[in-house]
């Protein structure tokens, strides 16, 4: 049989992956060396050239989308449809095997699939049932401990939570879910697994059934894999099979949901004789790219090690913006992309990563300005954001009562114990009466029309606000709007949400405060309130559609969402410490370690032009911070930089009209240099950092060692030089 097409532009690593006769093969593929050519080229290897059933086959993938592309190409390589070949994820190959045994799984044979909102409901009504309130166990972390424990390979017998009370109380919902889904049969995500993982490890007949059936299984993005999928992979190999894993331990950006970087390394350990083969060569990125890459990665340790390279030309130097604050960032991205469509190039070209969701808000409103087209990957524009939605109606109620979808979206939330059926009563009334729910809910409480623990609840709700207007009637507009996020209690509550997204919706909130702070009032609304200009202003910004499908756009993006794309032109922003990496991972080694794999994935998405910028200042909750370039910033050599705008230039803000045109001229005016370390009375010690303005409105910027940074008008300031 003519098998040469199989080996067609394969280079001779990928050769050695796809012919191997070792049992355990480990291929460790860098950024865009090919790794899917080389699963697909395998498969199609081990049935033309060595005659192997696909039914024998197994390869797991970690989408849907993957598993569809890789069935396509192998077949487009063996030029035959697979039949019964098994390719799926983890989640797919575990649902086929419970719906092949659901009675020695435990379960009816129709049994109930709930994804991720189906859970949090379940959990919510089991949590209700032992009398648990929502505010002090909220059902969000109670889910995220249940799926933990379903990751690591633990039934909340197997739960060991020592003199923790909280983990006693959440293990105890646990049990209470576990026993409810028993009987209902239901199976969440997380139960797919551990089920099809106990299915097999205490039924030895199915267990020898599959591990004789599955001859070959190969394994895509194995970095990425957790405890239970790793374990399951264990239970269905044994001295007969073979198994292929392919990963990149460079790239493993998932710890905080469970992925276990170190597997890579396990599998090495518990599979006896593994041979590793490396994929180095980079089909995707020019040298200089891959070269900076390469350096900043090598500062990790415990790596399996390797260096990508690649036969293009060498490529141009990484572009390094320091811009002065986060709106000359996004202005100075967006001119960029403009210089790039100037040269016939498209904008579906264009990747803009972010570390933070909330970094978006100030890049969008840049690319909106210009009248751009673009698409949020994987996510929603800010002003659509569910916390953002919660705060704009809270902003909205204090603005004007009669608003109804404002008054139904947070009548709940934070939870006060008002639901649906208190609702309903509210909109039956307003019905009714022709009026505002928010004059029906009045007028219910005025005729006792609702139940006394509904009209508590009711009452409190809306006496709330009357305190919030009267609390914020002489602030500031970014005060009270950062007053109202504060008082409304949205910070607490999804901060409860557990890992990345609670923390993710609390940066958003801060970053709208930002946005009060930057706000500013078109010309000739005089007579309108700011607030109420701001509300128009989000409701507009929400309401701009964003790209059509197939629509050239602008890709706006976090550098977790961007794993496994390309793109020719990439800018990465907010690279500044405290910002990327992320304050909380800066004093944990293993977390700045995944940080820094972050970095490396962000970098290799480019092709051909890479841009890194950052801001010396950030405005962060409505404060401006002056922020260190990034760690990351300086692990890259010299050589393969372009500074755009050195440091050393910024010291002025090119966007303010007033300013002095030296710093010199500047510091004779006031006696005061930058660097000079100064005391006030208020704020304490700090050190100069900037200046604007001349006379009577000139400003200094100062970084004080215990509150933070300020501008101070020199006039009022009374600095002590120390």
């Amino acid at each position: 049989m003519d098998v040469s097409d199989i080996f067609q532009n394969l280079n001779e690593p990928q050769r050695q992956a796809v012919t191997s006769e070792s049992k355990n093969l480990l291929v460790l593929a860098g950024a865009g060396s090919g790794k899917t050519r080389v699963i697909a080229h395998r498969v199609a290897w081990l049935i033309k050239g060595l005659g192997v059933n696909p039914h024998s086959l197994l390869t797991v993938t970690f989408t849907n989308k993957a598993a569809s592309e890789m069935r396509g190409r192998i077949e487009n390589i063996v030029e035959e449809e697979m039949g019964n070949f098994w390719c799926g994820t983890f989640h797919g190959i575990s649902h086929r095997l419970l719906r092949s045994h659901w009675e020695e799984a435990g379960l009816r044979r129709e049994f109930a699939i709930l994804d991720s909102e189906d859970q949090f409901r379940v959990i919510k009504r089991v949590s209700k049932s032992l009398g648990l309130d929502d505010a002090k166990w909220p059902p969000r972390q109670i889910q995220w401990f249940i799926n933990k424990q379903k990751d690591e390979c633990r039934r909340s017998k197997d739960v060991e939570v020592g003199d923790d009370y909280f983990a006693e109380k959440m293990n105890q919902v646990y049990t209470a879910y576990e026993e409810l889904c028993e009987r209902e049969s239901l199976v969440d995500f997380g139960e797919l697994l551990l089920r099809s993982y106990m299915l097999l490890r205490h039924n030895e007949q199915i267990l020898e059934h599959y591990q004789r059936r599955f001859q070959h299984i190969l394994v895509d993005e194995f970095q990425d894999t957790n405890e239970v999928q790793y374990q399951f992979l264990r239970l269905l190999t044994n001295a007969g099979s073979h198994i292929m894993s392919v990963g990149d331990d460079d790239q493993s950006i998932y710890g905080w949901r469970g992925a276990k970087s170190e597997n890579i390394n396990r599998f090495t350990k518990d599979y006896a004789g593994t041979e590793v083969v490396k994929l180095e060569q980079n089909y995707r990125s020019t040298e200089i790219i891959l070269s900076a890459a390469n350096a900043v990665i090598k500062n990790n340790q415990g790596r399996m090690g390797k260096d990508l390279w690649t036969e293009q030309k060498e490529g141009e130097q990484i572009s390094i913006y320091s811009a002065y604050n986060e709106d000359d960032e996004a202005r100075y991205v967006v001119g960029s992309i403009q210089t790039w469509m100037s040269q016939g190039r498209n904008l579906d070209e264009v990747a803009i990563l972010y570390r933070s969701n909330a970094q978006s808000r100030v890049l969008e409103e840049a690319i909106l300005r210009e009248g751009l087209p673009y698409k949020i990957y994987g996510g929603l524009r800010f002003y659509e954001r569910a916390e953002i939605k919660n705060a704009m109606g809270y902003l909205r109620l204090v603005f004007g009562r009669e608003d109804d979808a404002a008054f139904e979206r947070v009548i709940n939330i934070p939870p006060r114990g008002i639901g649906a059926k208190t609702i309903d009563v509210i909109r039956a009334r307003a019905l009714k009466n022709e009026s505002s729910l928010w004059k029906a809910a009045e007028d219910l409480l005025e005729t006792e029309g609702l139940t006394p623990r509904a009209a508590q609840s009711v009452q409190g709700f809306m006496s709330d606000f009357d305190k919030l207007e009267e609390e914020t009637e002489d602030l500031l507009f970014k005060d009270m709007v950062d007053h109202v996020i504060q008082r409304s209690g949205l910070i607490e509550y999804h901060k409860k949400e557990a890992g990345e997204k609670g923390r993710t919706r609390v940066e958003n909130l801060g970053e709208l405060v930002t946005a009060a702070a930057d706000f500013e009032s078109p010309q000739g609304e005089e007579e309108t309130t700011e607030l109420k200009l701001f509300i128009d202003h989000a409701a507009l910004d929400a309401g701009d559609t964003q790209a059509a499908e197939h629509e050239a756009a602008i890709q706006l993006m976090t550098l977790h969402s961007a794993k496994g794309l390309e793109f020719p032109l990439v800018f990465i922003t907010g690279f500044e410490e405290g910002l990327f990496p992320h304050k909380l991972s800066i004093e944990e080694p293993g977390q700045l370690q995944e940080e820094r794999r972050l970095c490396y994935v962000g970098m290799t998405r480019a092709m051909e032009k890479l841009f890194i910028v950052h801001a010396e200042m950030r405005n962060l909750y409505g404060t401006e911070n002056f922020n260190p370039p990034s760690r990351f910033l300086r692990e890259v050599p010299k050589e393969f930089i372009n500074e755009i705008r050195p440091r050393a230039q910024t010291n002025i803000p090119y966007n303010r009209k007033d300013f002095k045109e030296t710093k010199f001229e500047f510091e004779e005016e006031i006696g005061i240099a930058l660097g000079q370390r100064v005391l006030h009375k208020t704020f304490g010690e700090g050190v100069v950092l900037n200046y604007e303005g001349s006379g009577e409105s000139a400003r200094v910027q100062i970084n004080f060692d215990g509150a933070g940074t300020k501008w101070l008008v020199m006039a009022y300031a009374k600095l002590e030089k120390l």
